[in-house]
């Protein structure tokens, strides 16, 4: 079905001007037409006298309201959704208020060009505008479409050279989203609002909102388990390691790992109800015998059992897409995923970096080409590999087949060079995506890890008893990598399990002594509240949700009150305990996750011509056969 086929009907309010037919006068300027002023800015710069750069100010049109909805439509039984259900779902569009001025402009700078070229970004979202644009300013079919995913003299004007025009398909699975989740929200809220003071957060937004008062669930029926350890000062005795004092330290700190030859307990051997997994396998030793353990151990010799050494290797993770650049800058930069996004979107715009809402890892030839060169240049050959590191993996429903997050242009600009330009937010991100990107087309880090055993023998009350401590490390022989960049955790204790430590050489039957034995209670920790960050990496994860919706979601649930921050924790709310109860309760698929991302699958055969957009919103609407869906469900449930 042809984009054009999509729109019933309009207010009119697109049509006070005459139509802006395309020019076809000689020597007429060329009209280009982006999303954002500051978009139009730079790609002006970048083509010269003979175009006009002009902006949308983002959408012109969106699905009406009640309020404004055409007289003509007012008295339908769909008026407060402004689309037809009962007739292809239908929808009636109409020009923002605010926009109007603007595109009276368009319209006049459409009709006095040479030539229109639709140049919105290249994702769903952009394909739509160009497509509403095309409709509002009456332009001819096979109007050219640029795209382009970084803002550069040599990627504007291949844009120019290799227009295509819009893709139907794409602008059918936008719109079937859009449609979609204005009856998900119309329909939902209103139910919401009289049984819970509440709204439906949004279709995704929903399901995001479930995940996390999930999350608090478990919080709330976790139960704590206690148990004790002992850490102690250990000083390897043997001749290898005094010979090598001078370069490492012969004291390390180790913990006890074992009882008379029974594995010690630890977090992981109780579940989420505070009980052992696997009792008997493990000892649990409480306060009292931890006290009287470590007592016994004082001045006790020991002998090491075993000494292990691995191979230790450790590879570049690939260049950013955009869950992982909002992951990274939540860890690194403290940005919340709205932030991170608003930055980005400045240095794509200014054309700093390649286009920020995308799910690909892949880099160009010539990206790759540039950050081998500047790792080359840097830090030298040796920590660049002979070929170029290629990253094809996608995540759960990938969706344009985009290039990942990098610097912009066939030579990156440096963060020394980048400094005399920006400042602020804007340098620290393009810092960060410039020294992931490097990084990626760097060596991998290598060294040795190294693992001992130590026993010894323990006098309390009840007898002698045997011990094992155990202690491990890593050293780095060759950084690769990491000279450039470290990827964050959002567990703090992982990258303190990461750094490297040093441990002295040690041989089997080589001996050692304790001193400073420390005897401490330990208790399980609930799983931890979302962040920012780890929620839209399970949102990742699960297929919930777009790169271009990720930053969106998690605004929505906060602005509306269902979740709210504790530092950077993520709270829910009561509401959001209630509306989500009401949901799963009443209407479980549209909180289900399998089904939601399931959804995106759908959306992804719209895109691609493989689904049809009304028969998709048909069966969500009405069910399959006319029964079961959305309509049918609200009908059973309208007296909850």
């Amino acid at each position: 079905m042809p984009p054009t086929d999509l729109t019933q009907t309009t207010s009119g309010a697109e049509h006070d001007d005459a139509p802006a037919a395309r020019g076809n006068g000689r020597g007429r300027r060329k009209l280009v037409i982006v999303e954002s002023p500051a978009k139009a800015k730079t790609i002006a710069g970048l083509l010269g006298p003979e175009y006009v750069v002009e902006s949308s100010i983002g959408h012109i049109r969106d699905l009406a309201t009640r309020k404004d909805l055409p007289a003509a439509f007012k008295h339908e039984s769909w008026a407060d959704l402004a689309v037809d259900v009962d007739n292809g779902f239908k929808p009636v569009y109409i020009v923002s208020p605010e926009k109007k001025a603007q595109v009276t402009k368009l319209k006049k700078l459409a009709r006095e060009a040479g030539e229109v070229y639709l140049a919105t970004d290249e994702d769903r979202e952009g394909e739509s505008i160009a497509w509403h644009l095309s409709q509002v300013l009456d332009l001819p079919e096979g109007t050219p479409r640029m795209v382009f995913h970084e803002i550069t003299p040599q990627a504007i004007q291949r844009a120019v050279d290799e227009c295509r025009t819009i893709d139907s398909h794409l602008v059918e699975a936008q719109e079937a989203r859009r449609i979609f989740d204005r009856i998900y929200g119309f329909k939902l809220s209103d139910v919401m609002r009289r049984k819970t003071n509440g709204r439906s957060a949004g279709r995704v937004q929903s399901v995001a909102t479930r995940m996390v008062v999930d999350r608090e669930r478990d919080r709330m029926a976790f139960r704590s388990a206690d148990w004790w350890g002992i850490d102690a000062a250990v000083t390897a005795e043997g001749e290898a390691a005094r010979a090598a004092e001078a370069e490492v330290p012969r004291s390390f700190t180790a913990s006890l790992v074992a009882v008379d030859g029974t594995p010690l307990a630890g977090g992981k051997d109780f579940d989420d109800s505070g009980r052992l997994a696997e009792p008997g396998k493990v000892v649990v030793l409480d306060e009292e015998a931890a006290r009287a353990l470590a007592a016994g151990l004082e001045g006790a010799a020991l002998t090491v059992s075993s000494m292990t050494h691995k191979p230790y290797r450790r590879s570049p993770r690939a260049p950013f897409i955009t869950s992982t650049l909002q992951q990274e800058a939540g860890r690194k930069l403290r940005f919340s995923s709205k932030r991170t996004m608003q930055v980005a979107q400045h240095l794509y715009e200014e054309g700093w970096i390649t286009y920020m809402r995308t799910d690909s890892t892949t880099l160009s030839d010539q990206a790759l080409a540039a950050a081998r060169a500047q790792a080359t240049a840097m830090y030298g050959s040796a920590y660049v590999p002979a070929g170029p590191r290629l990253y094809n993996k996608k995540v759960k429903n990938a969706q344009e087949a985009h290039e990942a997050i990098r610097p912009a242009g066939e030579t990156f600009r440096t963060p020394d060079e980048a400094s005399r330009s920006l400042s602020g937010d804007e340098f620290r991100l393009y810092d960060l995506i410039w020294k992931r990107t490097v990084a990626s087309q760097m060596a991998d880090a290598t060294g040795t890890s190294a693992q001992v055993r130590l026993t010894g023998t323990a006098a309390v009350d009840a007898g002698a008893r045997t011990v094992e401590f155990g202690a491990s490390g890593t050293v780095i022989e060759f950084p690769g990598f990491q000279r450039a960049y470290v990827e964050g955790e959002d567990d703090p204790e992982a990258e303190l399990a990461d750094r490297e430590v040093h441990l002295p050489p040690m041989a089997e039957g080589d001996p050692a002594s304790l001193s400073a034995v420390d005897p401490g209670g330990h208790a399980t920790q609930p799983p931890a509240r979302y962040t920012e960050a780890s929620l839209v990496k399970a949102m990742e994860e699960i297929g919930v949700g777009r790169p271009s919706t990720y930053a969106s979601i998690v605004s929505t649930i906060l602005d509306r009150g269902y979740v709210w921050k504790k530092g950077t924790a993520m709270v829910p709310s009561l509401t959001a305990f209630g509306v989500v109860g009401l949901l799963e309760q009443h209407f479980a698929d549209l909180v289900d996750y399998g089904l939601t991302a399931s959804m995106e699958d759908d959306l992804d055969e719209i895109a691609g011509g493989d689904q049809d957009m009304v028969r998709w919103l048909g069966e969500f609407y009405f069910g399959p056969g006319g029964h079961g869906g959305l309509r049918d469900q609200l009908a059973q449930n309208l007296d909850l």
